[in-house]
C-alpha cells in the first residue's frame, strides 16, 4: 500500500512496557479489592482515566484524580525492563532516512510516555501526542486524528501501527490505514485491518518520490 506518513502507538508497539503496566496496575487492583486478571484485560490501550472511572463507578472526580496521579508516578518512575520492541528502531530510522514523517501517538501522559520512549532510546519525533492533548481517548478516533492533522496529512494517507484492539477501532475510525502489531489472533478489530504482523521487522518501506510503499511479510 502506499502512505505519506506513519502513526505509532507506543506500548506494546514501539515500546515494550508490558511489565511496567502489568506491575502498576496490578498493585492498584489489589489495594482496591479487585481481580488484578480483571483490571489488566481492561487496561490495554486505555487512558487510565477511562479505566479508573470503570473500576471505580460513582467516585468523584477529585478521588479519580487522586488514584491517577498516584499511578501516573509509579508508571513514571518504574522503567526496569522497559526496551524497544524488535525492528522499532530500524523502522524509524528507516522513515527517517526517507524523509517520511512519522508520529507518536499514544495513551499514555507526558510523563509516562516521555520516560519510556526515553528508556527505549528511540529516535523523538517531531509530532507526540499524549493524552493530555484530546478530550476522548482510543478507542475514540481523537488521538490518531490530531496525528494526522500535526503531520499536516489528510487521515486517509497515514498508516496506523497499533497493539491494542482500542487503538486499532480508534485508528480505522480516524480513517487511516491500519497494520497490527503482537494482537490477540481472536481481535475482532483484525478483520478490518492491512496486516497483522507479529514483529516491527515484518514492515518493509520504500520511496516513490510522493510518499511511502509499505509492504508487509
Amino acid at each position: 500500500m502506499e502512505c505519506r506518513g506513519f502513526l505509532f502507538d507506543l506500548d506494546g508497539t514501539l515500546v515494550d512496557s508490558l511489565a511496567v503496566v502489568e506491575r502498576a496496575w496490578a498493585d492498584w487492583a489489589r489495594r482496591r479489592g479487585i481481580d488484578p486478571a480483571e483490571v489488566l484485560a481492561f487496561v490495554h490501550g486505555k487512558q487510565a482515566v477511562t479505566s479508573l472511572r470503570h473500576f471505580m463507578p460513582g467516585a468523584g472526580e477529585e478521588d479519580i484524580r487522586r488514584e491517577f496521579e498516584g499511578l501516573e508516578t509509579a508508571e513514571a518512575r518504574d522503567t526496569h525492563g522497559v526496551v524497544a520492541m524488535p525492528g522499532a528502531l530500524a523502522l524509524l530510522q528507516r522513515l527517517e532516512r526517507l524523509s517520511i514523517p512519522w508520529a507518536i501517538v499514544t495513551s499514555g501522559t507526558v510523563p509516562i510516555a516521555h520516560a519510556r520512549h526515553r528508556a527505549a532510546r528511540l529516535p523523538r519525533p517531531a509530532v507526540f501526542i499524549t493524552a493530555e492533548q484530546v478530550a476522548r481517548g482510543k478507542p475514540a478516533p481523537d488521538a490518531y486524528l490530531l496525528g494526522a492533522r500535526r503531520l499536516g496529512l489528510p487521515p486517509a494517507q497515514c498508516v496506523v501501527v497499533e497493539d491494542a484492539a482500542a487503538g486499532i477501532r480508534s485508528g480505522l475510525a480516524a480513517g487511516c490505514r491500519v497494520i497490527a502489531v503482537n494482537t490477540p489472533a481472536d481481535t475482532p478489530e483484525l478483520a478490518r485491518v492491512d496486516g497483522v504482523l507479529h514483529s516491527l521487522a515484518q514492515i518493509d518501506v520504500g520511496s516513490n518520490g510522493r510518499g511511502a510503499i509499505v509492504s508487509v511479510a
